[in-house]
Order: C-alpha cells, then structure tokens, then sequence
C-alpha cells in the first residue's frame, strides 16, 4: 500500500476528527500542513477545486470529505472496526448528523465574539479578518444559526450526548465507533481551540470524561511531510488504485461514465471540481483530472452531500 498522507492544519475540527481515527487505528501518515485559507495551489493542485480540509491522499487517488475519508481508512484497516457489524446504519447516521447539525450548532456557539476573538488572540488584525471573509465565501447561500439559537441547540445536543454514554464508555457500545469521531471533533473545538467557550461542556461530565477518553487514542504514527514532497508521489503514481472495494457503475443522472462533469459540495464550500467521470458507484464519484504538477489525479467524493452535474459544452 502507498503512504496515507493526510493534508490538513492542526487546528481544524474535521482534521482532528480523521487525526483521531488514525490513532484508533494506529496508522502511519504523512503530515503535510496546508493553508486555513485560500489561497491553497498546492491543494488545488490534487483537487482541482475542492478547497475543505482535510483531504486524503493515497499515491494518485486524492479522497474529499471526512465521511469517505473514513470508509478507505476502514478498507485499509479493517480493525479495530469504525462500523461495528451490529449497528453500521446507526452509527453511520448519528455520525452524518454530528458532522452537519452538531456541528453548526456548536460553530455558531464557539464563534461568537469572545471565541473569535480568543481564537486569533495574538494575531493580527488581518487574520481575523482575512479568515473571517474566506468563510463567508464558503458560506454562500447557507443558512446558519444565530448565537443564542446555536447556543441553546449546542446545550440540548450535549445533553442528548451524555444520555447516548449513560452507563457505557462510547456513544453506542464500550468500544469507539465512527459515531464518536464525528460527535467529538466539534466538542475538541470548544475545548482546545477556543477554551474561553469550554465552560458549556461542564454541564455534562460524562461528555468531558468521554472526550478525555477519545483523546487517549491518539493520533497514530506522524512523519512530517511537504506539499511539494506530496505533488511528486502523485505525479510519480504509475495508476491510481482506489482503496474501495465497489466498482459497479450506478447511473441516476443520465450521465455516462466518460463524461465531463463537476462535483461540488451541497452547501459549505461549493467551489466545484471539474474532471472525466470515472466511476459512480453506490458511495461515491470519481473523476479523472490532469494537473501540470501533480499529473494524472483520480478525485473521489462521497454521493451524500455533493451534486454531480454533466459540463454543457457550446
């Protein structure tokens, strides 16, 4: 298998989710660290326009989104399991509720003004700025909570939190699923990114008692790793060899595999991804691009949360 390397910066919520999951898994990774914010041309230079962190990289095959991001690490290293057998429904949509619904709701709490105002504390003026208007860019055309509604709503999802682990270790079981993953990068946030906001958490022991377990588990076997470094292995990559075991095509476009199309997120950070589609399949897409630095590049997306859409040529 070709080195997992994993672009990303270290404090990135979602980042921290597939961290966390390296460590359960004890894997070895890359590191490369990218950008908080546009500009990203190395980034761009796997994605061809996806721009949300992190990304997996794998020889050529670059994977978007946490959620597939989860399911390769699965394939490489079937245990311990992040879809227990007797749960993978459950487990899988708790974790989609805790990536989009909890996760809003405890960004809208951590980032009002006093948790914005401690997350760039020391920086300059600038910063703050420049970081505030590259997510209203992502932003675009979403509906976000306001403070006091994302507040009460963070405090209501605690509480149902601490119910999940009353009498067990874990969300759903004694044993980490990808449910916990997903429900503890938004809580790492509160706590380590802006822990002027961190009181919230203290209404729910269990909840903190929990986080301290997941933190534990740490963050695997780390080597620190350069874009430039990464551009090369891609470029290098005689093939792309998708770490996913379906390959049957699916087909509810009308588009056929061959096609030139984009893929671009549903909502948060829709800048669109253009290339040939290759595969399309129960789970996910893929599209074949070439870059001038980094080659050939296969770019997968998960099906739930991206829109694929057939390029109209004149």
């Amino acid at each position: 298998m070709s080195d997992l390397i994993l672009h990303h910066y270290p404090t990135s919520p979602f980042a921290e989710k597939i961290r966390c999951v390296l460590g359960f898994k004890q894997l070895a990774w890359k590191s490369v660290i990218i950008p908080a914010i546009m500009p990203k041309p190395d980034v761009l230079a796997l994605t061809g326009g996806y721009r949300k962190t992190p990304i997996l990289q794998i020889g050529s095959d670059v994977y978007c989104d946490t959620a597939l991001i989860c399911d390769v690490l699965e394939h490489i290293q079937p245990t311990p399991a992040l879809f227990p057998e007797s749960h993978k429904g459950l487990a899988r949509v708790l974790a989609q509720w805790a990536d989009t619904t909890l996760f809003w709701a405890a960004m809208g709490y951590n980032l009002q003004p006093k948790g914005a105002a401690s997350m760039f504390e020391g920086a300059p003026a600038e910063a703050a700025k420049a970081f505030g208007a590259d997510r209203a860019a992502m932003s675009t055309g979403m509906t976000r909570l306001r403070a006091p509604d994302a507040t009460a709503a963070y405090k209501s999802y605690l509480r149902r939190i601490a119910n999940m682990l009353d009498g067990q270790d874990f969300v759903m079981g004694n044993t980490p699923c990808v449910a916990d993953f997903a429900c503890y990068h938004p809580l790492w946030f509160s706590r380590k990114r802006v822990p002027v906001m961190a009181g919230i958490l203290d209404a729910t022991p269990g909840v903190l008692r929990w986080m301290d377990r997941m933190e534990t588990l740490g963050h695997g076997k780390l080597e620190k790793f350069s874009a430039t470094e990464a551009i090369a292995v891609c470029s290098a990559s005689t093939r792309a060899k998708a770490q996913l075991d379906d390959k049957s095509f699916q087909d509810e476009h009308g588009i056929p595999l061959g096609s030139r199309v984009t893929v671009a997120a549903e909502t948060f950070g829709q800048e669109p991804t253009e290339g040939e589609l290759v595969a399309a399949t129960r789970t996910r897409y893929t599209l074949r691009r070439v870059d001038e630095r980094a080659g050939t590049v296969h770019v997968h997306f998960p099906r739930i949360g991206y829109v694929l859409r057939a390029v109209q040529t004149a």
